[in-house]
């Protein structure tokens, strides 16, 4: 069996349609491809391997870490414009739009 003819049963098993220029293009890159895996899978030397460790939560507590609204007024002090102790925007989106 042709590299050309295996390429095009790929690109069918890929639901892929490629073209005859495709087809040469490929039958010089797969070769190359394989070969590189192969090179690869022989690799075997500098391989670090890691025990299997038990997962862990590194997360803290979601707990208060201040007072309350200490920081409410300087952060809508540099807000362009504020409603009470809320951010003031644009109105962005609207019912049924």
């Amino acid at each position: 069996m042709s590299t050309s003819i295996d390429i095009r049963a790929l690109a069918r098993l890929a639901r892929l349609s490629i073209s005859d220029a495709e087809v040469t293009k490929l039958e010089g890159e797969i070769p190359a491809i394989l070969s590189f895996v192969e090179t690869l899978q022989k690799v075997t030397d500098g391989i670090v391997t890691v025990e299997k460790q038990e997962l862990r939560t590194v997360m803290r507590d979601d707990e208060l870490t201040h007072e309350r609204g200490t920081y409410t007024e300087r952060i809508l002090a540099e807000a362009p414009a504020r409603e009470g102790d809320k951010v003031a925007v644009k109105k962005v989106l609207s019912k049924g739009e």
